[in-house]
């Protein structure tokens, strides 16, 4: 029987490694007026230069977690704007930076889902989201899966752990619901330069 995802849907929260207790808290960081890559609900980022950038450019990139909304004032109407996804490119009012807002936990557990049937013996690898993130541009939802043929024992983003036991995607097959943990956390790795195997946008 297949599973009933018929595509993915980025990386929800749900919960924190060693079953402690999870808040689902998030980081508020900044992204430059009118950057130039749609950043949607769900999907990887990571920190640049001060600002909140694409994590999906390649699947070695660092990271600090996932988006989960975005606040501006909209260049317009001049009224606070809440919206799930950055829809590039944005300008508030004034040229001013959007806000976003990042669920930035390095301990936090993921449920993704995987675009190939993988074998138990991928449990333990290192998987990467799809690069260059998709998603909604009705919900904002990302729409990104975690790549089965990308797997490595530790270059890439998110280390696979186990099925996420949802019974409606518990098939090994395409679209099946996993738990994924952070493998390459700018914040637990303390990278402050680029190291060899880590690309930055």
């Amino acid at each position: 029987m297949a599973n009933r995802n018929t595509s993915g849907f980025g990386l929800i929260p749900v919960g924190t490694i060693g079953s402690t207790p999870s808040t689902q808290g998030q980081g508020k960081y900044y992204i430059d007026a009118a950057y130039d890559a749609d950043l949607f609900q769900g999907s990887a980022v990571q920190s640049k230069v001060g600002y909140i950038k694409t994590a999906q450019a390649a699947i070695t990139n660092t990271c600090i977690g996932t988006l989960n909304g975005i606040f501006y004032n909209a260049a317009t109407t001049l009224k606070p704007t809440w919206a799930n996804w950055y829809n590039q490119p944005i300008t508030p009012a004034n040229s001013e930076d959007l806000t976003a807002f990042v669920l930035d936990n390095p301990f936090q557990l993921f449920v993704g889902s995987i675009d190939a049937a993988a074998a138990q013996a991928v449990y333990g690898y290192t998987l990467g989201l799809t690069v260059t993130a998709a998603g909604s541009e009705i919900s904002g939802q990302s729409s990104s899966t975690l790549t089965e043929t990308s797997k490595h024992i530790a270059n890439n983003q998110w280390r696979l752990l186990r099925s996420a036991e949802d019974p409606e995607n518990n098939e090994n097959a395409a679209y099946r619901s996993v738990i994924v943990a952070h493998n390459l956390n700018q914040y637990l790795q303390n990278i402050s330069t680029t190291p060899a195997g880590i690309t930055w946008q």
